[in-house]
C-alpha cells in the first residue's frame, strides 16, 4: 500500500483522471529505460515528441498556443508521478514548468505563436541557461554578453550545468546587455540551437541523475534577432527571473516529496519481504521507529507542499514561501533517504537497487534553483 493514501487538498477527479495517464506514461515509457538512458547520459529524443502526442508537455499553456490549458496542479501531477515512476533522466519540468512560461510571461506574441506549439508538441525541447563557470548562484556576475548590432543581439560566452542542454532545441539564455549595471544589466534571450555560434558542449557526468542530459554550452558571436529579447527591454532579466524562480523551487519541492514518500514505500517493502536473524527486519523496533520518524517527516512535508501549491494555483505563493518550500523539503528528504538506506544494508549501497539511485539523485535538491544557504538568505531578508 502506498506510503500516501489520500488526495491532496487541491486536486479534483479532472487531475485524478489526469494522474492514470501520467502514471501509464511514466511507468512505460520511463521506468524501464533508467540503466540504458543512464549509459547514454541522456533520454531517447523520441521521448519528447510522444510525450506531446499524449498531452503531456506545454500543459499548463493555454490552448491558444497549442498547449493543454491546464493548470500548475497538471504540472504538480505529472512531477509527481515521474518521481514515483523512479525516473530522474527526464528534463520534463524544466521545459514544462519553467521555460515555456518564461516564454509564455515576457515572449513577444510572435515567439509564442512561433515557439509555444513546437513546445508542446515534443519539435522542441527547452533549456534555461542562467549557471556560469565561476557564477554559481551569483546570477548578478553573469559574463556572457549580449550586444545590440543593428537588428540583433552578438551573443559571446559560457553556460555550466544546463538541464536539457544536450537535446536543447530553445535556450532562454541569461546575458549582461550592460555590464556595467549590476542586476539592472542582465537581460534574458531566447536562442534557437540551431543558430550558427551556437554549440552544445560535453554532457557532464554527475554523482546522480545520471541519465538526464546536464550539459555546458557555447555562445562564440551567436546573432539573434532583437525580437528574441523576452520583455521587449533591456535590463529586465534579473526581475523577470526573481518572479519565475518561485515556480522553478516549488517544482523541486514537489520532487523532494514525492521522492521522499517512494522511498518510505520502497523500503517498507524492502525490511517486510527480508528477513534477518529469524524475522523480518520490518519487526525489529528500530526499523519500525525509523519508518515511523521518516513517515511522519513526510506527512508534514506533504501537508506544506499542498498548501504552497494552493496558493501558487490562487497566484499567492510569494518568494518567501517558495524558498521555505525549497529549503524544508529537499534537507528533509535527504534525511529521510538516507535513513531508508541505511535499512536497506548492504544492498542500499548497490546501484541496482532503487534507492541507491534515489540516494544519489535526490541530493542535488540543495544544491540547484538556489542552494540550501541562499534560500535562508532569502528567507531572513523578510524576519
Amino acid at each position: 500500500m502506498p506510503l500516501r493514501k489520500k488526495r491532496s487538498s487541491w486536486s479534483d477527479d479532472d487531475l485524478e483522471n489526469f494522474r492514470d495517464l501520467a502514471r501509464t506514461f511514466c511507468q512505460k515509457e520511463l521506468t524501464p529505460n533508467q540503466e540504458r538512458w543512464a549509459q547514454a547520459k541522456q533520454v531517447d529524443r523520441e521521448l519528447w515528441t510522444k510525450a506531446g502526442e499524449v498531452g503531456l508537455l506545454a500543459i499548463s499553456i493555454p490552448e491558444q498556443y497549442g498547449g493543454g490549458g491546464g493548470t500548475f496542479a497538471h504540472e504538480t501531477v505529472l512531477y509527481e508521478e515521474q518521481a514515483r515512476s523512479g525516473d530522474s533522466a527526464w528534463g520534463v519540468s524544466v521545459h514544462n514548468g519553467i521555460v515555456a512560461h518564461y516564454l509564455l510571461a515576457y515572449g513577444s506574441e510572435e515567439l509564442k505563436q512561433r515557439l509555444l506549439p513546437k513546445f508542446a508538441s515534443g519539435e522542441f525541447v527547452g533549456a534555461i541557461a542562467m549557471t556560469e563557470p565561476g557564477t554559481g548562484s551569483d546570477l548578478q556576475s553573469i559574463k556572457t554578453r549580449a550586444v545590440r548590432d543593428g537588428d540583433h543581439y552578438v551573443i559571446n560566452g559560457a553556460k555550466t550545468f544546463i538541464t536539457n542542454g544536450g537535446l536543447a532545441d530553445l535556450v532562454v539564455v541569461a546575458v549582461k546587455t550592460d555590464p556595467d549595471a549590476g542586476a539592472q544589466g542582465v537581460s534574458l534571450i531566447a536562442v534557437e540551437t540551431t543558430t550558427p555560434g551556437f554549440r552544445h558542449g560535453r554532457i557532464l557526468d554527475k554523482l546522480g541523475l545520471k541519465g538526464q542530459d546536464t550539459a555546458e554550452l557555447f555562445f562564440d558571436d551567436v546573432r539573434v534577432p532583437a525580437g528574441n529579447l523576452l520583455g521587449g527591454e533591456e535590463g529586465q532579466g534579473f526581475i523577470q527571473m526573481m518572479k519565475q524562480l518561485p515556480q522553478e523551487r516549488l517544482l523541486i519541492a514537489i520532487t523532494a516529496v514525492a521522492g521522499m514518500e517512494s522511498a518510505i514505500d520502497l523500503t517498507i517493502e524492502y525490511t517486510k519481504d527480508r528477513s534477518a536473524f529469524g524475522r523480518p527486519i520490518f519487526n525489529f523496533q528500530n526499523t519500525k521507529f525509523k519508518l515511523a520518524e521518516a513517515a511522519t517527516e513526510a506527512a508534514v512535508a506533504r501537508a506544506f507542499l499542498d498548501q504552497c501549491v494552493e496558493e501558487h494555483l490562487r497566484g499567492e505563493l510569494d518568494i518567501q514561501g517558495a524558498a521555505m518550500a525549497k529549503l524544508w523539503t529537499t534537507e528533509r528528504v535527504n534525511k529521510v533517504v538516507d535513513d531508508c538506506l541505511q535499512l536497506f544494508g548492504g544492498y542500499g549501497y548497490m546501484t541496482e537497487y532503487p534507492i541507491a539511485r534515489a540516494w544519489a539523485d535526490l541530493r542535488i535538491n540543495r544544491i540547484f534553483g538556489g542552494t540550501s544557504e541562499i534560500m535562508k538568505e532569502i528567507i531572513s531578508r523578510t524576519l
